[in-house]
């Protein structure tokens, strides 16, 4: 974030974290690596660089090149990935400027990017499938320099992934035919032909998402936040809840909300929102772990949560052929019962913590709300313009345009000083996609190798084979094979970025569920919200982490607590898939059918609370928590004989709750 946030306890004034501190954090523990912290001269030259690409991007909305999508891809992809190398370490503790090495990778990216332009772009397009040797070398070097940046940029694991695939591809012929996944192999030439000059390799889908949408609203988080929208989202969350013992834990969940839409990470809103409401849990009397889970959940529920999802969103509109906003729709009732869920964990907590209400110096929200309400107008102009069926590309644009003019305001006519800002907010948001740039780029190998092989249908037909072992039964299978797609996006999760996890999880395993009869809609939610969530799941935890390392509190508790207060968002997603009345919490049904469907899934989640926070009225005993998981699973099953049996047992576990006590009571009474 770029300001420094504080917190006020009691009248005072405390600065929490320094901005090195914060951001340092980030770095340590983003699913992304950390860019380099470049000298004066070279940081003002990248800055450039980065403008350049951010009007470049800008450009392409309004007045798009005639030559078409691919060629702006082309160009895109030749004027970004050179700034990986510029931006970004090749190994840890390495020089922060850039290098020799460095600079002959940035060139050699260049070349090769841009190469398709060289003897013109169409006659490129010609030689499709009968590449000529020069285009198989600098294809080949392309897909060396894309691994490379992908590898500076989240780490080994994807490019290994990737080059295990290109393998498959051309060795493929050498497996026993006895095997499904066997094929032909393919020639060498048209491996690269299709990463090279295809829709589906290094300029399909992930790339064009990256380039037409992810920037986009990158540059739109960086406007915003220097704007101000950040501090104020903080301001209006502490001013909120006043002085109340469950006051704490509601500004936490509702600062992570408002600033995973300036942040867009999960982890970077974790720390950003730890550096602020820490010290106000751990004055309320949080324990470190417990707090740390709060955060971390908090945090990842920002990207789960509209108007600004996470970058999978888009790839899911692009893949679906639906519009941005229909995404945005099929999101709220799962986030209403995310964060439903997060605040009866935080009202148990605040009871069995015996949490202390703590006092905050901040003006009222509606003082608040006078002075700063209008950074939620830009949010707003996303929404409104796209349901007026404005493309999401534009209508992104146009809420930056207003948030240019609102930071413009807050500088009371500071015109050089705000032109100074913006320049620097568009770089910095074109610099910050770089990253997703380089895994979309190499997330394109998977995809090609995928499509030109046949594996994804092979490897999806082979996950419900396994099913089938355990079961003939259709609905016994389809559970199988659900349990095991989540455990295993979720383990994706763990090794790669999340936009990565959703591609290749898309490829392979959404054809299983399809074929299955889920449909495609909640297919691809149900893997949108696994891959988000790998960043709060053990043994790992991304987020979880980041947020021990500012409690201070133990790692391995911190991510148990995480995944205390995530248990709905980790169960609500198997009921799209599992169940006939799903596609009604995706709001894909009647409006009577969604509005029963979310009350039952609502009580399902008080259910889950009451399970893992150990608490109805009381602290609860395990004959009440075992009632209160069978009431779950049978609500949350969404049929409505289930829902009246787990209404019984939710009111059977009210009961014991009550009565028990009472009849241990009596019994002491008379033996005594």
């Amino acid at each position: 974030m770029a300001q420094v946030f504080r917190a006020r306890h009691e009248g005072v004034r405390v600065s929490i974290k320094s901005q090195a501190d914060v951001d340092g954090l980030i770095a340590e523990y983003d699913e992304e690596r950390p860019s380099r912290a470049l000298s004066r001269r070279w940081e003002h030259g990248v800055r450039v660089a980065g403008l350049g690409i951010a009007l470049l991007v800008l450009k392409q909305v309004f007045w798009p090149f005639r030559e078409g999508g691919q060629y702006y891809l082309v160009i895109f992809l030749a004027v970004t990935l050179p700034l990986v190398f510029l931006c970004y370490r090749g190994r840890r503790g390495g020089r922060e400027d850039p290098g020799p090495v460095d600079w002959a990778l940035a060139g050699v990216a260049f070349l090769v990017g841009a190469y398709p332009l060289f003897g013109g772009f169409d006659a490129f397009l010609d030689r499709q499938g009968q590449l000529t040797a020069l285009d198989v070398v600098a294809g080949t070097v392309l897909l060396l320099v894309v691994l490379e940046a992908c590898r500076r940029t989240t780490g080994w694991v994807l490019p290994v992934v990737c080059l295990v695939f290109v393998a498959f591809a051309y060795y493929g012929g050498y497996l026993p035919p006895s095997w499904s996944i066997s094929h032909a192999g393919v020639d060498f030439g048209q491996i690269i032909n299709g990463f090279y000059n295809d829709a589906t390799g290094f300029y399909g889908t992930p790339l064009d998402v990256a380039a037409t949408y992810i920037v986009l609203f990158t540059i739109y988080g960086s406007v915003l936040n220097a704007s101000g929208a950040g501090a104020f989202f903080v301001d209006i969350s502490f001013s909120a809840f006043r002085k109340s013992r469950t006051a704490p834990g509601r500004t936490a969940a509702t600062a992570g909300f408002l600033l995973g839409t300036v942040s867009g990470s999960g982890t970077a809103t974790t720390v950003s929102l730890g550096a602020v409401t820490w010290p106000m849990l751990k004055k309320a009397g949080y324990p470190k772990e417990s707090a740390g889970g709060l955060l971390a959940a908090s945090g990842i529920g920002a990207i789960l949560s509209p108007p600004t999802l996470g970058a999978a969103a888009f790839i899911i509109a692009e893949y679906l052929e639906t519009s941005y906003l229909q995404v945005l729709i099929w999101a709220i009732l799962p986030t209403l019962l995310y964060y439903l869920g997060i605040a009866l964990a935080v009202e148990v907590d605040a009871r069995r913590f015996g949490a202390a209400p703590v006092e905050i110096d901040a003006p009222s929200p509606w003082a608040l709300l006078k002075r700063g309400g209008y950074h939620f107008l830009s949010l707003g102009v996303i929404v409104v313009f796209l349901a007026l069926d404005i493309p999401v590309y534009s209508a992104v644009v146009y809420a930056t345009g207003v948030a240019a003019v609102f930071a413009l305001v807050a500088r009371r006519g500071d015109v050089r000083g705000w032109a100074r800002a913006m320049a620097e907010s568009l770089s910095s948001g074109a610099r910050s996609a770089l990253p997703v740039v380089a895994v979309c780029a190499a997330a394109g190998v998977i995809t090609s190798t995928i499509t030109k092989t046949g594996l994804g249908q092979e490897l999806a037909s082979a996950l419900v084979d396994v099913a089938g072992f355990v079961s003939s039964d259709p609905a016994v299978v389809l559970f199988v094979t659900v349990v095991l797609a989540a455990v295993a996006v979720s383990v994706l999760g763990l090794a790669v970025p999340v936009t990565a996890s959703f591609i290749i999880s898309w490829v392979v395993i959404g054809p299983a569920l399809v074929e299955l009869g889920v449909a495609r809609e909640e297919t691809a939610m149900f893997i949108f919200y696994y891959a988000v969530l790998s960043e709060v799941t053990p043994p790992t935890a991304l987020a979880a982490v980041a947020a021990a390392a500012i409690t201070g509190g133990d790692v391995l508790k911190t991510m148990w607590r995480t995944w205390k207060y995530t248990l709905p968002a980790f169960l609500v997603p198997l009921a799209f898939v599992l169940t006939d009345h799903g596609s009604a919490l995706l709001l894909r049904s009647s409006l009577v059918d969604s509005l029963w469907v979310f009350a039952a899934s609502a009580v399902g989640v008080a259910a889950l609370a009451a399970l893992t926070g150990g608490w109805l009225f009381g602290p609860a005993r395990w004959p009440e928590r075992v009632l209160c998981l069978l009431a779950a699973v049978a609500l949350l099953h969404l049929q409505p004989v289930a829902v009246a049996v787990g209404l019984g047992l939710l009111a059977v576990a009210v009961a014991v709750h009550v009565l028990l006590p009472k009849v241990f009571s009596r019994g002491r009474e008379q033996d005594a």
